[in-house]
Order: C-alpha cells, then structure tokens, then sequence
C-alpha cells in the first residue's frame, strides 16, 4: 500500500530521521509519477533536489512532465546539461510540448533530435496551435479506417491494438478528411460483410483545432464519448481530444481561476524564493492599496457624523462586510458562466433580474435582523432603521455589481477572476459606507 503524503514528508524532511535515500527511494515506487510529483512540489528547495537527484532515471521525465512549471524549472536548472540525452531517450512529441515552456531553447532542440521522425511531425503539427487551443494538446494514438471499410476491417484493427480512452473507430475518405465515426460496441457481433459506414454514429461532436480548449474539453466530457476528433480547416482529421487530456485542461483551467481570484499565477512553487513570491503577489497588494485609501477617502467625507454617532463607526464593518460577501456570491456564479459559455446578452437581463430578486429577499431578511440586533444593541430605533436601510440597499447594489462586472470586464478582454473580486469589493466598500453614512447624517443629526 502506497505511503501517505503527508508521512513521506514528514520522512524526508524531519531531521530525526537518518538520511535513507534507499528506504525513500522503496517508498516511493509504490507511488505513480502524479504522486511522486505532488512530493516533490511538497519539498523544501534542497530536499526537493537531493530527492530528484536519487531518484532512478527512468522515471524522472515522466514526474518532470506531471509537476507544476515553477517547481519544475528548479530541478530543470539543477541537471546537468549531460543528463537530458539519456533523460530523453524516449520522449514522445506530447512529453516535449508539456515541459518545452519550462526548458532553455538548447534543451528543447536537444529534446527535439530525440524525437522520431512520426514524433517531430507532430510536434510541429501542435506548435502552429496556441497552448489554449484544443489543437496543441491532441493524441494521435487512434484507430482509422478508410470509409469503405467493413466489419471485418474493423475487427483486424481492434485485434491489433486499442488505445486508453478509445471507444471508436474514425472513418476518412481518401484525402484523410473525416467522415463519421462508428462505436467498438457496434463492430462487435454485426456480420464481418457489413460496411462500417451503416453502424455510424449520428451525434458525434467533431472539434476544430483552433477551437478553445476548455470549452472543447467541457464537449468532450460532456459528449458520452472517450474522444473526439479533431480536425482542421479542411476537415482533415489531425487526432483526437480524449477524456483524459479533457479533464487535466479542465482542471488546470479551475485552478487557475481560483488562484488568479487572489492575483497569483497558478504555477507558483511553494517554496518558491522569497524575492519572486514578492514581486509576484506585490502588484494585487498595491491595487488593493489604492481601492482602500478610495473607500476611505469616502468615509472621510463624513467625519463629522462619525464624531458626534460613534455607534456608526462601530457598525461599518457589518455594511461593507454583508454587501462583500453577497456581492462575491454574485461574482462566483457570473465568473462559472462566462468561462463555461452559459452566460450571453441573449440571457444577461433575465440573470440580472433573477440577482436582483435573489438580493432583494437576502436583503430584506437579513436587514431586518441586523436592524433589530442594532437596536437593542445601543437603543436607538432610529439607528436600527439607518442600518436597516443601508444593509438592503447595500445587498441589492452588490447583486447588481456582482453581474455587471464581470460581464464589463469580460467584454474588455480582461479576465474577471483575475480583478473582478478587487473591484467588486470596492464598489460594495464604497456604496456600503456612502448608503450607511449618508443615512446616518440624514437621520440621526
């Protein structure tokens, strides 16, 4: 049984446990390359090294291909330049495209003389696609018939060999131009004279190259299929989208999203130098930074009603905080539909609406509460019904904000994870405090 993660770090890195590179080394060969990766990006910077420099050679490019770029670019830069020809002894052109961003130009030519001829002729085939396109990540381990093919064509094919995640046969004419394709489940039991064209799937989606890869990982795990071809503009068939490339695309797609909600790059190590996770985190600080001095100058505005109501001041953080969280509720569900195509100007009004209701109730409810709670809080009725007001007003401003936003930055090409939660916050601090201050000078001096 393979060791948890969390003993093996605990083994390496405690320093009462003697220096066994043969005890981790047995431990480790229980684990797959996704686990030994994780392990490695787990490690300080010196065990990491010392734990990639025991590690067998046969197996460190397969766990270099599963790591994070950051994490991996240390042990890129700590192998000697001798390594990489034995290291890329048999590297496949779907290994080089993974780790080519990682790797000095001399190592990517090196990796690229590796390469067969079959091998080179993809490589350059998926480098004329952008890395978010589904082009560059194809598989071109598939099965293909010529269209006149018969059972028994199909039959001899399958007997040969099946690819992982294959469940059909791709059917092309002869300029190898994709016609249909015809599920395994169909060849198996039909008479061995039966052409292959009278068993072809009608529904099959067929995915283009330059088609974005996220949305066309979403059609693949949604299509009931393992794969689907992928073609060029000319409908030439050039491989296949399987259900395994679809969901490490997808997954890496939601990382990134939940990372860039913080302003950080998805790939940044853990134990990356200090210096870089500086830089890399300073930039979101300082916006942050000038959208709070923006809400403060605000509050300054009402300086005089904050000395005479202390109670006000008391109370702030409770308006900005309700309006923040409905509003990033909002954002969340927003940001989900832009990336996932679900959200368009056919069926924004209706979603905005349908916010606003959502936040009306919300607001209602909870203002109510918090105008009692307030009221028996400092005894004041009329304070009661300040934050009352501001509370509802607040709630419905960020469900409103919550669906704009987005949408504004969406349309402006600017990714609304990566600054839609900065602004959100802002605009919910400012009409917040505005709603509440105003109010509060209004009716209670």
């Amino acid at each position: 049984m393979a060791e948890p993660l969390p003993d093996l770090i605990q083994e390496i890195v405690s320093d009462s446990t003697p220096d066994d590179s043969a005890t981790i080394l047995s431990a480790l060969a229980s684990q797959d390359d996704t686990a030994v990766a994780t392990l490695l990006e787990s490690l300080p910077v010196e065990h990491r090294i010392k734990l990639w420099q025991d590690l067998p050679r046969d197996r460190k490019l397969d766990v270099l291909v599963e790591m994070r770029s950051d994490p991996r670019e240390i042990l890129i830069d700590a192998t000697a330049e001798t390594d990489w020809v034995a290291l890329f002894s048999d590297i496949e052109a779907e290994d080089l495209l993974e780790l080519m961003d990682s790797l000095p130009n001399r190592i990517v030519h090196l990796a690229y003389a590796e390469l067969d001829a079959q091998q080179q002729r993809f490589f350059r085939a998926a480098t004329q696609f952008d890395d978010d396109e589904v082009g560059h990540w194809l598989t071109h381990d598939l099965l293909v018939l010529p269209l006149n093919a018969k059972v028994r064509d199909g039959l001899r094919l399958i007997r040969r060999n099946v690819p992982r995640h294959c469940d059909t046969i791709f059917l092309v004419n002869r300029s190898g131009q994709f016609s249909a394709a015809v599920r395994l489940t169909q060849i198996f039991g039909s008479p061995e004279h039966v052409p292959l064209v009278e068993l072809i799937e009608d529904n099959m989606t067929v995915l283009k190259g330059n088609d974005e890869s996220t949305n066309a990982s979403l059609q693949v795990q949604r299509s009931g299929y393992a794969a689907l071809p992928v073609v060029d503009d000319s409908n030439k068939l050039l491989g296949r989208l399987d259900i395994t490339s679809a969901s490490e695309l997808i997954n890496e797609f939601y990382e990134r999203q939940v990372m860039a909600t913080a302003g950080m790059d998805e790939d940044e190590d853990l134990f990356s130098p200090v210096a870089k996770s500086a830089r890399n985190r300073a930039l979101w600080l300082g916006i942050n930074l000038l959208t709070a001095f923006l809400a403060s100058w605000f509050i300054g505005l009402f300086e005089a009603t904050l000395q005479q109501v202390v109670a006000l001041a008391v109370l702030m953080p409770v308006v900005a905080s309700m309006g923040g969280i409905a509003g990033s509720q909002t954002l969340t569900l927003i940001v989900r539909g832009l990336a996932l195509g679900q959200v368009s100007p056919a069926n924004r009004k209706a979603l905005m609406i349908k916010e606003l209701k959502v936040g009306g109730v919300n607001g209602v409810i909870w203002a109510v509460v918090i105008g009692v709670v307030a009221y028996f809080w400092f005894t004041d009725a009329l304070l009661g019904m300040v934050i009352c007001l501001a509370i509802l007003f607040n709630i419905v401003a960020a469900a409103l904000a919550g669906v704009l936003v987005p949408v504004m930055l969406d349309k402006f090409k600017i990714d609304p994870a990566l600054s839609g939660s900065v602004i959100l916050t802002t605009v919910t601090d400012i009409v917040g405090f505005v709603a509440f201050l105003g109010l509060g000078t209004l009716f209670l001096l």
